[in-house]
């Protein structure tokens, strides 16, 4: 499999179109090409084929990491190509009319996961926007979906768009980076002049890697706390818990595949989770285990939790439903113990007075179903069924992958 950057740096054809125009790069750490170099660096060494004249850097940074969420970076120079290095998640979200004038076209090079909340898919949008009102050119270098093409989750409801929330997807949206760009030109109407430099053998229904070319490819984390493909696999679940009081693993070795609490009776609540639902468990594995976080919730404190294993053969890629399996924990809590202090309240993403378990979600309908003691996993099932299999069609007419 090549990614679209190693493409790019391997054809020239492909970069015919570039010559005697001023490139910019939009990346992270994780934009390396297949020899590990940083795709910056990749782009800097063909010399004067590609006029590097500006670069950006989503949330975490461009080089560097950032550990937590609302952690900003700042712009800078670099110190070896001596371009300007914008921030997107420091002073401004979008980039200024300033930051445009800098450069003809914007390469975008950025390893998504695969999920509605990773804000780089929202960079991306408002990169698109500001492009088209500008004249500018957006070319994105394609990388794989790393956790495939399988949909899940309740659709952002109109008016619960967000840093964390771009647009009317589920969860788990199943494109690629460079699909989501034809999706939210289409979405919004936009008049740009969009080019994605494709993958080449991209088979995201092949075992073991079902999305991420496994055995072929360094995984680099694409944030600080995505440290490994399983931890992507668990992500659209597990990402709910940075809207509530139970840790998601951060301050320890793996984050966002484990959750837990001091308090947590977790063979009653694994108990529970399998009498209500026994079918959203299926595909992994979950094992009670014991944690200290460093640092973050619960820090240097013993957690009673579960780890949701996704790495060895017990893993079945088309059975897995993530966010059905953190949803079903939230429930069986709730049910254990009905005045558990589960959610949150806290400005997340900068936003004040909408709880942080509704933004995840893209609407209040997940919470009230976990609070509401009538409300069955059945319920939550149909509502969601409907949102996924209308997302399906959706999305068919911007697969660039078949």
């Amino acid at each position: 499999m090549r990614f679209g950057i190693d493409r790019l740096c391997d054809e020239p054809s492909l970069r015919r179109d570039l010559r005697g125009r001023r490139v910019a790069l939009l990346a992270h750490p994780a934009s390396v090409t297949a020899n590990l170099t940083h795709s910056l660096d990749a782009l800097a060494s063909l010399g004067d084929e590609v006029r590097l004249a500006a670069a950006f850097g989503p949330q975490h940074g461009l080089r560097g990491d950032k550990q937590d969420n609302m952690v900003e970076s700042p712009d800078f120079v670099d110190p070896a190509l001596g371009i300007p290095v914008f921030s997107l998640y420091g002073d401004v979200r979008r980039p200024t009319t300033a930051m445009l004038d800098t450069f003809d076209v914007l390469l975008v090079d950025l390893q998504d996961l695969g999920c509605r909340i990773y804000t780089f898919i929202t960079t991306l949008r408002y990169v698109l926007e500001a492009a088209a009102a500008h004249g500018k050119a957006v070319w994105v270098l394609d990388r794989p979906n790393p956790i495939g093409r399988p949909v899940e989750g309740l659709t952002l409801r109109a008016g619960w768009e967000s840093f964390v929330g771009a647009g009317e997807m589920p969860m788990r949206h199943g494109l690629t980076l460079g699909e989501l760009g034809h999706w939210f030109i289409q979405r919004c109407g936009l008049d740009v002049d969009y080019r994605v430099i494709e993958l080449e053998d991209w088979r995201p229904d092949a075992a073991p890697g079902y999305g991420w070319p496994l055995g072929e490819r360094t995984w680099v984390n694409p944030s600080p706390n995505a440290p490994n493909p399983w931890m992507a696999r668990c992500y659209p679940g597990t990402v709910m818990l940075e809207g509530t009081t139970l840790s998601e693993g951060r301050g320890t070795t793996r984050p966002l595949e484990v959750f837990g609490a001091p308090d947590l009776d977790v063979p009653r609540l694994l108990e529970d989770m399998h009498r209500l639902a026994p079918a959203w468990l299926r595909g992994c594995r979950l094992r009670p285990c014991w944690f200290e976080p460093t640092f973050h919730k619960h820090a240097r404190q013993l957690c009673a939790g579960v780890q949701v294993h996704v790495e060895d053969g017990a893993y079945e890629h088309a059975a897995f439903r993530p966010w059905r399996l953190q949803a079903l924990a939230f429930k069986a809590l709730r049910r254990v113990r009905p005045d558990y202090e589960i959610w949150r309240d806290f400005p997340y993403e900068y936003e004040h007075g909408r709880l942080a378990i509704d933004l995840i979600n893209g609407s209040e309908v997940l919470r009230r179903w976990v609070d509401d003691p009538a409300a069955t996993p059945a319920d939550l099932e149909s509502l969601t069924r409907d949102d996924e299999r209308a997302w399906l069609e959706r999305r068919a007419d911007v697969l660039i992958y078949r």
